[in-house]
This record gives structure tokens, sequence and C-alpha cells, in this order.
């Protein structure tokens, strides 16, 4: 395996990455964001407005992105299989 192989798999593993926590961030985001918006209106400042409603959203977009998680980590997983198999080539 050259340096060129290493860094293009270096690179693929960083997108498997964001592929894989990339939709829960985003809705971590979008949730945090809109209940601080909410609390910032009303002023009530309650930990537990925040918590609960992030991890079953959080829970429900995991839940829904299960295949693609799956599919992105069975072709990594594929693509690293064949460079083992072919010594790198």
């Amino acid at each position: 395996m050259d340096s060129l192989q290493a860094i293009d798999l270096a690179r693929a593993g960083l997108v498997l990455v964001l592929t894989v926590a990339g939709p829960m961030l985003i809705t971590s985001l979008i949730v945090g964001v809109s209940i601080g918006l909410l609390q910032a209106l009303t002023q009530v400042q309650e930990m537990t407005l925040t918590f609960v409603p992030k991890i079953l959203i959080m829970g429900l977009v995991l839940l829904l992105s299960l295949p693609m998680i799956g599919q992105a980590l069975s072709t990594f997983m594929t693509r690293i299989s064949d460079m083992i198999i072919t010594g790198g080539a």
C-alpha cells in the first residue's frame, strides 16, 4: 500500500464517520437551537426541557437512518476486505 492509497482510505474513513454521525449531529443542533429559542422567548429555564426532546428525536433519527448507516459500513468493510485480499493493490 502506497501513501496515495493510505490517504484515500483515510479520506473514505472520514466520509464514513460523517455519514454515520452526521444525521444525528444535525438533528441535535436543530432541536437544541429550537428549544433554546423557545426557552429564551418564554423564559422557562428547565433542564429536562432540553434533554428529553433531544434524546427522543435523536433516537427516532437513529432508527430512521439505520439502513443508510448499515449500507455505508458494509460498503467500507467490503472495500477494506478487498484491499486485504489483494494486498493493497
